[in-house]
């Protein structure tokens, strides 16, 4: 059973930055599509990073050139290096992946599509 965990949310001022970070059991991160997702209030979940097990890499436009999606494949981590945050990025993030077929598609198809599983989310906050 693919089980992730997410850590590293907090409040943080604007144009400051933040990792996430996500715990995988259950599966190798080499055999998993994995991205993060987040819900703002009274919004839409959005995928913002996703990487397919193809090594595919997608970023939101919201997002592009200001976050990262890492893994460490040896200790299955993955990680969101956040910077510049802006108000706008305040949302509960979440890590999710998918060991199915369909972890070969695309990032984008990644992101545009919910994954096997996602973990209970950590709350990012931008203000000052």
């Amino acid at each position: 059973q693919l089980d992730l965990v997410e850590s590293g949310g907090g409040w943080v001022q604007p144009g400051g930055s933040l990792r996430l970070s996500c715990a995988v059991s259950g599966f190798s991160l080499a055999d998993l599509a994995i991205g993060w997702f987040r819900q703002a209030p009274g919004e839409e979940r959005e995928g913002i990073a996703c990487v397919s097990a193809m090594d595919n890499t997608y970023y939101a436009d919201s997002v592009a050139g200001r976050f990262s999606i890492f893994r460490d494949k040896g200790r299955n981590l993955v990680y969101l290096q956040m910077n510049s945050l802006k108000p706008e990025d305040t949302a509960v993030y979440y890590c999710a992946g998918d060991p199915n077929d369909r972890k070969y598609y695309t990032g984008a198809w990644q992101c545009r599509h919910a994954m096997e599983a996602t973990g209970k989310g950590t709350l990012v906050t931008v203000s000052s």
